[in-house]
């Protein structure tokens, strides 16, 4: 154990991320010595930001509790505090199960934290994150909680409702990101289309992409999370006209089904989500199309996915991640529905579902080859250098692989690369002198 340092692990989405690295500021202005995810743990406090969405995460974040709590037992480290999205729903129940918590806080307690340190939030440190993540790129929030209320989501039970960041805090932050050498930005949010309603009576993302598109030394600006129904068509001409703004969309649909879509309460139908689909890639040519779909809601018959993989097979979506149904307390789905699709039907299911993208994801990859791309090298590893284009996310999408004999690369810089080769899961290229 360490004097002085503080260790925070954070568990589950960027959106977390964002809120771990503006509290490691402000502790880290205090005088702690701060380190994040470390694989060796040993500070006097370790603070566990936890995920709640869904059960795998849920125990995702109590295994890593209970880690904890045996190091703590070694005496390897000090005092476990336990925030974020699992604390905010469980509470009572975390304290009783894990006695070895010293403290226990909800997802925005973070002035309390730090008064129970003996010290005061800083409001003037706000734009100062401890940051994270590589130093050529950086993710983003500019809203807070969710308006929609799907059956299955927990999430506005635990974040409330929608709350926007206004235009100007966002491009005050992102500016001082560049002075500082970032130039990739990931613009996240619960509903990213849901931006601006709260503050300007009106979905505002496209301006404020249009502002953000226009801050000298943005490179690239990717978009994640959106949501179909009442999507702003006005993003889209802004996303055309900029080549800055990627050419890259996170949509997630979660179903394809009017049955499902119906039960989950999307207010969205199969045939307004083609046209939506339909006119964004019109609009936006070569646009990459994320998106995330679930197998096994309650309700869901054999009819029901058959249309969904069919439905997958028609979008050919570039991007695609699939989840089988978890029951969260609370929700509208816990209330009203029985988890009725057995476990080993919805894991079938996801299998089946998770095989037809990868073929698709093979031939759009295949596609690639012989074309020239611009890539941003996020690291060098063993025998590669390794990247991404703009149609890859962080740790989440496909990477380019190049290789280290054959040129000079420096991480965090732009590069025009010709693709050779194609795999499922990553791209072989060759640097462009030329």
């Amino acid at each position: 154990m360490i004097k002085n340092r503080i260790d925070l692990i954070t568990m589950g989405c960027s959106k977390n991320l964002v809120d771990s690295e503006r509290l490691m500021g402000q502790l880290a202005a205090c005088g702690y010595k701060m380190f994040h995810d470390a694989d060796d743990v040993k500070g006097e406090i370790v603070i566990v930001n936890t995920c709640g969405f869904i059960g795998d995460a849920k125990e995702e974040s109590i295994n890593m509790i209970l880690e904890l709590s045996e190091a703590k037992k070694r005496r390897k480290i000090g005092q476990i505090f336990v925030m974020g999205c699992l604390s905010e729903r469980y509470r009572t129940e975390l304290l009783e199960e894990i006695p070895e918590i010293d403290r226990i806080y909800g997802k925005f307690d973070w002035k309390q934290i730090l008064a129970d340190l003996g010290h005061r939030w800083d409001d003037s440190l706000k734009a100062k994150r401890f940051r994270t993540t590589p130093s050529h790129y950086e993710y983003i929030k500019i809203g807070e909680g969710c308006n929609r209320m799907c059956a299955y989501c927990a999430i506005p039970l635990i974040t409330g409702r929608y709350k926007s960041r206004p235009i100007e805090e966002i491009v005050e932050e992102i500016s001082a990101f560049v002075a500082n050498g970032v130039h990739e930005f990931q613009l996240i949010a619960q509903d990213l289309t849901g931006y601006g309603k709260d503050l300007y009576g009106r979905f505002n993302i496209a301006e404020l992409v249009e502002k953000i598109a226009q801050i000298p030394g943005v490179e690239w600006i990717r978009l994640h999370y959106a949501y179909p129904n009442d999507f702003p068509l006005d993003l889209l001409p802004v996303m055309a006209k900029y080549p800055n703004v990627c050419k890259y969309l996170d949509i997630a649909l979660q179903h394809a089904s009017d049955h499902v879509l119906d039960r989950m309460l999307r207010h969205v139908t199969c045939k307004e989500t083609e046209e939506l689909l339909a006119r964004i890639r019109k609009e936006v040519p070569g646009i990459h199309l994320r998106t995330t779909l679930m197998v096994g809601f309650p309700g869901e018959t054999e009819e029901d996915f058959e249309f969904l993989v069919d439905f997958v097979k028609r979008q050919r979506f570039e991007r695609m991640g699939a989840f089988a149904y978890s029951e969260e307390e609370g929700t509208y789905s816990a209330r009203h529905y029985d988890d009725d699709v057995p476990a080993d039907v919805k894991q079938s299911r996801l299998d089946k579902l998770m095989a037809v993208q990868e073929e698709i994801t093979a031939e759009i990859q295949e596609e690639k080859v012989g074309k020239v791309l611009k890539v941003v090298i996020d690291r060098e590893e063993g025998d590669y250098y390794v990247g991404r284009t703009e149609y890859d996310s962080p740790e989440v999408d496909l990477e380019v692989l190049v290789a280290v004999d054959s040129c000079d690369m420096e991480v965090g810089q732009f590069y025009n690369v010709k693709i050779k080769s194609a795999g499922v899961y990553e791209l072989i290229g060759e640097l462009v002198t030329e």
